[in-house]
């Protein structure tokens, strides 16, 4: 649908931007969108475009770290019996692995094999058998069978009850979490997450206030921590940059901010990710369809890797992900690499299939302001995916319906009890958590942010739920429907895109939540040249018009999946565009080229 075009920022560039642009050795037009986006000085912009480790912040900064880090350091030292406790996510298995990985190398590999016989064990919840979280009787059974010592990593911090038996049991628990806390915290014997910092007025959460800290990913966090075991621990600590390229992984793929500490790492850890010394990593990047030694940018880390990973916990068992991270060699890691692809064709064929009955469902509910799409058969790892989906599509708020816990009646055939579980995701404009707070009578259960949430619901009340998050979204956001908006950096002409250009461009990788892709919009340029190819992709030739004493440049642009839109009659048509510079290498020739995002005219 056509977007509402918006400048990123509407802060005026002041006149000495071409002297910052000449000290900092770049172009102007890469000063002007750094400014824009709020760096203002030669330090800020220096320090972005050049994101070393030396600028991440101690440890200790992150709120409850220092003393989870002791509390961790003194039980291992005395030979506690430890688990690891992740989540079947992305963000979750690198967690777990970087744990895994570090006390491995840092307290010898007989003391952390993947089998869990040694001193240092790990447990991911099947999504199906488990659920999200902690849960009493898998703490119980690691109670039984001698864990002393329990670490949650990207989950815990609304483990209220499970944190209390695993204290009746005896264990000693510390929480490593980065999602918001709920008003009453388990009682650990230490909580470490950033999101414990206090605001100006003392509340919960300084709303990004503290350098990033905010933004972590539960990796992030971990990666934190076992920072600061690693100074705690008697004997010689290791090079704890070994673990980035786990931290760039989960990080991305959490979709976090990438900016401040997040992009410290990811940026670095993308330079291990080229690298490929791990073989897990070596092997996931060959069947994600890139060279082993590939450099990958946070989009291909996002569309290509992290959703094999996320395939097994959503397909089948996150343990396999899990493995494949700290296989030994190519040998271990192909096999694993393999199954994952396979279980990630597998959760995109059932997405697919999904999709097709949730847009007609969309379809069906096109008055409502809110959708609520539900499927009796639809598989709950997909649901949040397809979710985001209809929301491009629709650009409205939507909550995904499937059935849980129903047995099949054996004369009928028919489905019987069970509940809704749901996942839902919204707009830039709608808070879906505040939106559903006002359902909460409907739910047995729900929870999430902003943008995502999930719930649990008695299946009776379908139909109160679509009414009610229809009047919820009309009272947030008026009887009309919303246009997405497009945010630009700046206007841009033919004759200032070079290869120098697009090469600064690429400094301000990596792009994603935070930190997106600069997009630009060109002064009315002249469509001579349309084509269409593949199914329904669009090739134009664009003309910027000339000056008496210049030439107009002629460029080439593809517009993607489009061509039912932007038909053949904007030929010979003066239009202006919304697009992105890249430079084109499929003949092995780089070439200029732009990559339209929007068209007006």
């Amino acid at each position: 649908m056509p977007c509402n075009w918006k400048l990123l920022s509407d802060a005026p560039v002041p006149d000495f931007i071409g002297t910052l642009a000449e000290d900092l050795g770049i172009t102007r037009v890469i000063a002007e969108v750094l400014w824009r986006r709020g760096y203002h000085s030669a330090q800020d912009m220096d320090r972005f475009l050049s994101p070393g480790l030396r600028h991440l912040l101690p440890p200790e900064t992150i709120p409850g770290l220092a003393q989870a880090a002791q509390v961790l350091a003194r039980e291992l030292t005395r030979g506690a019996r430890f688990c690891v406790w992740g989540d079947y996510d992305v963000d979750g298995i690198t967690s777990t692995a970087l744990v895994k990985d570090f006390l491995c190398k840092r307290l010898g590999p007989e003391a952390a094999p993947l089998d869990g016989s040694g001193q240092v064990r790990h447990f991911l919840p099947n999504r199906k058998e488990h659920g999200y979280g902690l849960n009493s009787p898998c703490i119980e059974r690691l109670a039984a069978e001698g864990v002393e010592l329990l670490l949650t990593v990207d989950c815990g911090i609304s483990s209220v009850a499970e944190v209390a038996r695993a204290n009746e049991l005896g264990l000693t628990v510390v929480v490593s979490d980065h999602h918001l806390p709920p008003d009453e915290l388990p009682q650990a014997a230490a909580i470490c997450n950033p999101q414990l910092c206090q605001g100006p007025s003392g509340q919960i959460g300084c709303g990004g206030a503290c350098t990033g800290l905010c933004d972590l990913a539960g990796v992030g966090v971990a990666f934190f921590l076992m920072a600061a075991v690693n100074r705690l621990l008697p004997g010689e600590p290791v090079d704890m940059r070994q673990f980035l390229d786990l931290v760039a992984l989960g990080t991305v793929a959490d979709v976090v901010g990438l900016t401040g500490q997040n992009r410290i790492l990811v940026k670095n850890g993308l330079l291990l990710i080229k690298e490929a010394a791990r073989p897990g990593i070596a092997s996931l990047k060959v069947y994600s369809g890139y060279d082993r030694l590939a450099e990958l940018g946070a989009g291909q880390i996002g569309f290509g890797l992290a959703p094999r990973i996320n395939a097994a916990g959503r397909m089948a068992d996150p343990q396999i992900a899990l493995t494949l991270l700290l296989a030994p060699d190519m040998d271990t890691a192909n096999p694993l690499a393999s199954k994952l692809d396979a279980l990630n064709a597998k959760r995109r064929s059932s997405e697919q299939e999904i999709l097709d009955q949730a847009l007609a469902q969309a379809e069906e509910q096109k008055e409502r302001l809110g959708l609520v799409l539900a499927g009796e058969d639809w598989h709950a790892g997909v649901i949040g995916i397809v979710a985001s989906r209809v929301v491009e599509r629709h650009y409205k708020p939507v909550l995904m319906l499937c059935r849980e816990g129903a047995s099949v009646d054996e004369a009928s055939g028919a489905l019987c009890g069970g509940h809704w579980k749901g996942s839902g995701r919204s707009v830039a404009e709608f808070d879906l958590h505040e939106g559903l707070s006002g359902l909460e009578h409907l739910f047995l259960g729900f929870g999430g942010h902003k943008q995502a949430a999930g719930l649990s619901m008695a299946l009776e009340n379908l139909e109160a739920l679509r009414e009610g998050f229809h009047l919820a979204v009309a009272a947030a956001l008026g009887p009309v429907p919303l246009r997405p908006s497009l945010k630009l950096d700046r206007e841009l002409g033919f004759g200032d895109i070079s290869f120098t250009l697009l090469k600064e461009l690429e400094m301000l990788q990596p792009f994603g939540m935070g930190n997106p892709e600069p997009l630009f919009v060109s002064p009315p340029v002249l469509v001579k040249d349309y084509r269409v190819f593949g199914k329904d992709h669009v090739k134009l030739g664009l003309a910027e018009q000339g000056a008496v004493d210049r030439p107009g440049v002629l460029l080439p642009a593809k517009v993607w999946r489009k061509a039912s839109e932007l038909t053949r009659e904007v030929q010979g048509k003066l239009m202006r565009f919304a697009f992105t510079p890249r430079i084109d290498r499929f003949d092995g020739i780089p070439k200029i080229e732009l990559q339209v995002k929007d068209w007006d005219g």
